[in-house]
């Protein structure tokens, strides 16, 4: 539990930032742009740089799927629905599959829902591979290369391990078919099963119309020090407690919940958009998975994200310098989180919100309809630029065969 110094440390903290108002206000108008080689990258302008053959299958693998649940389109892992449309336009896509650098199959994994909104994890890997077979027998290009230049979004809590609970996914594994595949996927932990080398790790979506109808006036004054709404507990699919979120939001709670500088509880008001955004410090703690859409709420209002995932890789992480705009603690030190936080000092907390403050740093976290320059589909295509050229191992010798159709559980080998 946080010490009652360290308490009236924050509180003194959160005074000052009131009192010198007009200083934060124009701190927080202000912005600061990263500098080095992450801030390139951030900017860069895919369109040029490679062209992307978007594969045409039945609609059993998309639009069907998408007709029988409109919920697909605005759950977290609606990124498999918007970046297929957002290639279908797009400049980068090619017509003419022989010049093409990368290929796309739009499949729709998670948008098969139970009635609680949650994707029926079961069904995905059989549809994957049925995608999969379908590209290999129609086109020459899955053989030549078994997916080595093929890209697959799989946007589920540990994506292509495809379940939601990480004893389960650890044991699946990735799915033995895409192997050779580039992954773009929200789930990222470094030294972790299910997330395969060369992956590309994105935000989960969150929807981009929606918050930016919520924008407060600039000058809002931040007075909530530490925010967050949202699960502690999952008695539903955790009845016992201590296995969601590793035990670490329980641990939040059971610390912090009479702590008067944190503002945290399950309700999820009317004004949740606006209280982040007046909020100083906004906590970002695993789940189920390491990631959650708060992380990009938190960017696109400018708080300040306290991340709780112990070695969570952060989308974009080549491009986003996640460690100068955020504060990571550790799953161990959740009980010091009062004073790690009231420790940081001012002028470190307003460089922080002017580096939030870049557009260019909001844009990249989210999946606008229609798509625009910067924002987090042309940061995947950038992250697949700098892949290419392809090398040698890329490509197969005639024959030659390196996956193994018939490894996998039993029932991700049944027929889809």
């Amino acid at each position: 539990m946080g010490t009652g110094s360290a308490t009236a440390q924050a509180l003194a903290l959160v005074a000052l930032l009131l009192a010198c108002s007009d200083v934060v206000v124009v701190a927080a108008q202000e912005t600061e742009r990263i500098q080095g080689s992450a801030g390139d990258v951030l900017e860069d302008d895919p369109v040029g740089r490679l062209k992307v053959y978007v594969y045409e299958l039945p609609p059993k693998y998309n639009k069907n799927i998408l007709a029988k649940d409109s919920r697909c389109l605005s759950h977290m892992f609606a990124t498999e629905i918007f970046m297929h449309r957002f290639l279908l336009t797009s400049a980068v896509r090619t017509l003419n599959p022989d010049e093409a650098d990368w290929f796309y199959t739009p499949v729709y994994t998670t948008c098969d829902l139970t009635p609680w909104g949650h994707p029926l994890t079961t069904k995905s890997p059989r549809m994957m591979r049925s995608a999969i077979q379908y590209i290999s027998k129609r086109w020459p290009y899955w053989n030549r290369t078994e997916g080595a230049d093929h890209f697959f979004v799989t946007p589920h809590d540990f994506g292509a391990c495809f379940y939601f609970q990480e004893e389960t996914a650890i044991q699946r594994g990735v799915l033995p078919v895409l192997r050779r595949a580039t992954l773009v996927q929200t789930f990222g932990q470094k030294h972790h099963v299910c997330l395969k080398e060369g992956s590309i790790t994105i935000p989960p979506y969150a929807p981009p119309h929606k918050m930016r109808t919520h924008i407060v006036p600039p000058e809002t004054p931040r007075s909530i020090f530490v925010y967050f709404r949202g699960l502690f507990y999952d008695t539903a699919n955790d009845p016992e407690g201590g296995y969601y979120a590793r035990g670490a939001r329980a641990s939040v709670w059971e610390n912090f919940k009479n702590n008067a500088l944190f503002d945290i509880s399950t309700e999820h008001p009317p004004t949740y958009y606006e209280d982040m955004q007046r909020a100083i410090f906004c906590l970002c703690p695993l789940g189920w998975a390491p990631w959650s859409p708060r992380l990009v709420e938190a960017v696109v209002f400018g708080c300040i994200p306290v991340i709780i995932a112990d070695d969570i890789v952060l989308p974009f992480a080549d491009a986003i310098p996640w460690e100068e705009i955020g504060v990571f603690v550790a799953e161990d030190d959740i009980l010091k989180l009062d004073t790690i936080l009231t420790s940081i000092p001012m002028e470190e907390i307003l460089r922080k919100q002017r580096l939030l403050a870049n557009p260019s740093m909001k844009q990249a976290m989210l999946f606008p309809q229609p798509a625009e320059p910067r924002d987090a589909f042309h940061q995947v295509l950038n992250g697949l630029a700098r892949k290419l050229p392809h090398g040698k191992g890329v490509f197969l010798k005639p024959g030659q065969k390196v996956l193994n159709w018939t490894e996998g559980t039993r029932d991700d080998l049944k027929p889809w």
